[in-house]
Parts: C-alpha cells; structure tokens; sequence
C-alpha cells in the first residue's frame, strides 16, 4: 500500500531550466582559487560531485572544519545565485497542480527531496502556491547527504513517518531512481526533465510515466492490486 509520494523538484513539478554548464563553470574557478586540484573538478558531472571529492581532498589533508565548510558555503552559494534567477523564469510542469491536488484528496502524504537550495525551493512553491500540498520538504541545506545517497530521502521518510515500502518517489533523473531503490521504495521515473525512459529504467525505474497527470491513477491502480 502507498502511503506517501516522494517527488524532486526541478525537471518533476517544475522547470526550473538552469545553466548548469554556467554555475560549473564558476564553482569550477572558485574551488581552484580555494586551492582544490582541478584534476577533482570537472564540467562533465554534477558540481556537488565534485565539491564532495574537494571536502574530502581536504579532510584527507588534515584541513580544518572550517575550511571543509568553506568549500561548501562557496558552492551553495553560487548555485544559489544561478537558481533564483531561473526560479524567477520557472513554470510549473503541465498537469503538475491537478496531479496534487488529487493526490492529497485520495489521502496520500507528500514530500521533496530537492538538490536546489532552500532560497529558490521557498520562493517557487510560494510563487506557485505549491507548500499547502507538502508535509515535508527537504533541500540540500538541511539534507544530512545529497541524493542518491539514501540519507536524503531517509530524512524526508522521518518527518512524513512512513516507510519505504509505504513510500513511492516520482523524479526525472537518475538519482532519483537510485535513492529510492536504495532504500526499497517504489521508484517512478518521468520523461519531463534529464533522462529518459531507458536511462530511468535502468536506474531502476519500476513505472514510467510520461506526464504528471498520469500519476494519481497509476497510485489509484498500485493500492488496488
């Protein structure tokens, strides 16, 4: 039986369209001037990929605490920075509103589990109207890890009070899928942001959905089986 809906944000409910090539490229340079080896960082992957290897490049070296959260104050910052400006461009995905609203009257507890920061996640669902429908939202300013690691979905669980396999997570990237089957949650993967369906699935995407739309009854059908 689902009992909660664990969604991402950006490319899921909505579109936030980020440079990430820009916000890279400016974490790349302010991490090289904090002394990070460039041969961490690269423009191919995530940065928070690449701010993990510098904390732990750091913390293998003996560095101070503070210097460690140094790396990580300056990445959250200027991804920060490049989020508000998109959120301030953002739509919702089409279907996303009437998706929770059923959701929520058909009982189910929701929550986020976001790699955007808290400044935009707050100015977005307020601009949208979207934090009524939520009894649990998790950044990555309050995550203990970022996904996939499985103690940022694990967070978001706690504070909904459900388990994983009460628990279905919808999102558009791989990661996504990877928290979830870390965990033993049901993972839905939809085609409205990074990946595709062939990507999803071999994540370990278990359904597929092309719309947020779709989703209610897809849940609808899962408890009635």
């Amino acid at each position: 039986m689902i009992r909660a809906l664990v969604f991402d944000l950006d490319g899921t409910i909505v579109q936030f369209s980020i440079d990430y090539m820009a916000v890279r490229a400016e974490a790349i340079q302010a991490l090289r001037e904090l002394g990070i080896p460039s041969s961490l960082l690269s423009m191919n992957e995530p940065i928070f990929d690449g701010m993990k290897r510098a904390e732990l490049y750091l913390k293998n070296n003996g560095e101070s605490q503070e210097r460690i959260e140094q790396v990580r104050r300056t990445v959250y910052s200027i991804a920060d920075k490049h989020e508000m400006n998109a959120a301030k461009l953002t739509s919702l995905t089409p279907g996303a509103l009437d998706a929770l609203r059923a959701l929520k009257e058909d009982g189910l507890k929701l929550g986020i589990f976001t790699l955007n920061g808290r400044l935009s996640v707050d100015y977005v669902l307020n601009r949208f109207q979207l934090k009524q429908f939520f009894d649990s939202i998790i950044t990555r300013d309050e995550a203990p890890a970022l996904k996939p690691d499985p103690a940022h979905l694990s967070a978001v669980l706690k504070e909904l009070r459900v388990r994983p396999e009460e628990t279905a997570v919808v999102g558009d990237t791989v990661r996504d899928m990877k928290s979830a089957r870390a965990l033993g949650a049901l993972a839905i993967g939809i085609t409205t942001g990074l990946a595709d369906e062939k990507a999803l699935r071999r994540a370990g995407a278990e359904h597929i959905i092309d719309a947020l739309t779709e989703l209610p009854q897809l849940i609808r059908c899962l408890n009635q089986s």
